[in-house]
């Protein structure tokens, strides 16, 4: 079985800093794309950056480009997202997400977490 856990999430005044985590199991981690996504209260979800198993390429949103860095660690089957100079308008659920066939970037992915909340105050 397909098992995303995210955590990391928290409380942070603007300009500050947050890492989340994707921990995964029940598949070959090597051979999947992960994707962190994320929704506010009234908005469509969004996808924020993402990573292929393969070659190692990212994606980013224009919107977090320069500020977030996605990254993994094989041996702990585990993606990060390293989240800088946050602000306001990054407050979202954060879902991390799974791709079989290693597709970075996706619209919508097959496997989801269950989200972690990230609040940034001003």
């Amino acid at each position: 079985e397909v098992q995303l856990v995210e955590s990391g999430g928290g409380l942070v005044q603007a300009g500050g800093s947050l890492r989340l985590s994707c921990a995964a199991s029940g598949f070959t981690f090597d051979d999947y794309a992960i994707g962190w996504f994320r929704q506010a209260p009234g908005k469509e979800r969004e996808g924020v950056s993402c990573i292929s198993s393969s070659d190692g390429s990212t994606y980013y949103a224009d919107s977090v480009k320069g500020r977030f860095t996605i990254s993994s660690d094989n041996a702990k089957n585990t993606v990060y997202l390293q989240m800088n100079s946050l602000k306001p308008e990054d407050t979202a659920v954060y879902y991390c997400a799974a791709d079989p066939f290693d597709r970075c970037p996706l619209v919508t992915y097959d496997y989801w977490g269950q989200g972690t909340q990230v609040t940034v105050s001003s």
